[in-house]
């Protein structure tokens, strides 16, 4: 990396291509030396004296001519008012984009405008690209050089490109644990990474604990405001392994719940009970924080207490990622967030998606040509029973509280005959796999898909290992393949004639530095639906030699790592 020089940065390269933003933050500019060599000492005389880019930088949403660049400036990131510390004044940064790790041949630079209004997000649309390729890409403003990113282009439309490298994660409590899983994530050299939700936790320090004590403290009260939600943002990427994943690898992401509030369902907070008259302030403060530090597409700029985060990212012929939303249009949970025998789940009435996100995802699969159709989501699509006798109960915040909504979809991709359906799912603190069903109360009916669970980054602290084989949900539900309660991420590669999938576990997170090893791998092959196992790590045996608990007791265990319990 010893390339990237300032002098480099400023005098190397070629014509900008077309870009596009948040309105008004960023153009193509090919005299951007002038612009972005502010000196040191004009910046501090504004109020910028000190290394901006303590956020790191990430990438988003590629397609076969580029992909999104994001950074945010930040001189302060914990400051309680949001703003990182910085002067309430726009900046203007450089940005280029390298064909090389080198840096030495620059394809692509323009300015961004980084604007208090936004807290100092830069989000730059990148185009002209070729595709399935590699970039690289940095920010600079006057002296100050932000760190350097990787990212990578979609192959053409008609072409399967090279074999997909894509890791899923979810559910990473700062309190509870090291982002280790994010660093072993980088290491593996992802061409994608899907971020599907609690990508940050609103509480205030001491509110979700786990055994023990929490490892780590947040900053600040609970989230409510603007102000509030910047700051936590801010102290997640603060993070180093954190940043080592985002710079290694574009992200599509989506949130769950705790993006803004635990088990919220479109207008309703968790506890509607208790009056919050302030909810649909405390939704749009969330849903703007959010986009600030995310790198997405202006498509996705919220509007008030909107914003359009369900979307579709082609990867060539060989996959479509379909992107859900299962929050913001869903309707409130039956009988409670958690498990109950709810009958208020059958209701057809009753959607997940909202009727809108339902039919776009529906027509998606009718045009889709590609060979894997992939959905990535957030909480666990296939039914889990944990009732061993004939009363069903499941998990209401689920699609199981929904179940006319997971029938119409799942037809809908049989209907419109997906080669490969695949859903990917985060929310539940541990690895899943499974077979997808029409009918799950018939175990011989016919496999109509998969599904990809994956465990948190760390949330509930290090979890712990046991033989998935003996696990009573995998009695009661003999669709349910596979189970680990420890912390870690899905890697999976996809070609076109399969999809293997290795759970990768990080087996303490109470302390930093873990190695990774893959607990578990999974294939589908091409037109045979349903997960297969092909490899098993042997269980340790000093584990293997313990009393094993209980059914009831390893029931609750998974009730309890998916339950907020302060």
């Amino acid at each position: 990396m010893s390339e990237f020089t300032r002098r480099s940065f400023l005098v190397t390269g070629i014509a900008a291509g077309a870009v596009a933003a948040v309105p008004g933050a960023a153009h193509a500019d090919p005299g951007a030396e002038s612009a972005g060599a502010e000196s040191a000492a004009s910046l501090a005389s504004r109020g910028l004296r000190t290394d901006p880019f303590t956020l790191g930088v990430a990438s988003g949403d590629p397609d076969a001519e580029g992909f999104v660049i994001w950074t945010r400036l930040a001189q302060r990131p914990l400051a309680e008012d949001g703003m990182g510390g910085m002067p309430a004044l726009p900046f203007p940064v450089q940005w280029q984009i390298y064909a090389d790790e080198g840096g030495r041949r620059v394809v692509r630079r323009g300015t961004a405008l980084a604007r208090p209004d936004w807290g100092h997000s830069v989000h730059v649309e990148v185009g002209g690209l070729s595709a399935d390729r590699d970039y690289w890409y940095r920010f600079r403003v006057g002296p100050y050089l932000s760190p350097i990113g990787r990212a990578r282009t979609a192959p053409h439309p008609l072409s399967f490109g090279s074999p997909l490298a894509m890791a899923f994660v979810s559910c990473a409590q700062y309190e509870h644990g090291y982002f280790t899983a994010y660093r072993r994530l980088a290491e593996d050299h992802p061409d994608l990474v899907l971020h599907l939700g609690d990508y940050q936790y609103e509480y205030t320090r001491d509110t979700y604990t786990i055994p023990g004590g929490n490892i780590r403290d947040h900053e600040g009260p609970e989230t409510e405001t603007l102000a509030n939600y910047r700051q936590r943002h801010a102290q997640y990427k603060t993070d180093p392994d954190l940043q080592a994943a985002h710079a290694a690898a574009p992200w599509l992401v989506v949130w769950d719940d705790h993006e803004l509030d635990n088990n919220w369902a479109d207008e309703i907070p968790e506890k509607p009970e208790v009056p919050q008259p302030n909810f649909l302030a405390r939704r749009e403060a969330a849903f703007r924080a959010y986009y600030e530090n995310m790198p997405l597409r202006r498509t996705s700029v919220p509007r008030g207490v909107d914003m359009q985060l369900y979307r579709r990212i082609r990867w060539g012929a060989l996959a479509t990622f379909h992107m859900l939303d299962t929050r913001q249009y869903r309707d409130d949970q039956g009988c409670g967030d958690g498990y109950s025998a709810c009958p208020e789940a059958s209701d057809p009435a009753r959607s997940i998606t909202g009727e809108q996100q339902e039919r776009w995802l529906i027509d998606g699969f009718r045009r889709s040509r590609a060979r894997w159709d992939v959905i990535g989501q957030q909480v666990f699509f296939a039914q889990r029973d944990n009732n061993a006798g004939p009363l069903k109960v499941t998990s209401q915040d689920a699609w199981d509280g929904y179940v006319a909504s997971r029938r119409r979809i799942t037809q809908g991709w049989v209907d419109a005959g997906v080669r490969n359906p695949v859903v990917l799912t985060g929310d539940v603190h541990a690895h899943w796999a499974s077979d997808l069903k029409l009918d799950y109360d018939d175990p011989t009916g016919r496999t109509v898909g998969s599904e990809l669970v994956a465990t948190s980054i760390s949330t509930t602290g290090d979890g712990k290992d046991s033989d998935p084989a003996t696990h009573p949900y995998l009695k009661i539900n003999p669709h349910l393949k596979f189970y680990n309660n420890q912390r870690g991420y899905v890697l999976t590669r996809i070609e076109p004639g399969a999809l293997t999938a290795d759970f990768r576990v990080v087996p303490k997170v109470t302390e930093a530095g873990a190695e990774a090893y893959t607990r578990a791998t999974f294939v589908v092959e091409d037109r045979a639906p349903g997960v297969q196992q092909t490899y098993l790590r042997p269980l340790d045996p000093s584990l293997a030699r313990r009393a094993e608990p209980s059914d009831a007791e390893r029931i609750q265990e998974v009730v309890d790592a998916e339950t907020r319990r302060p």
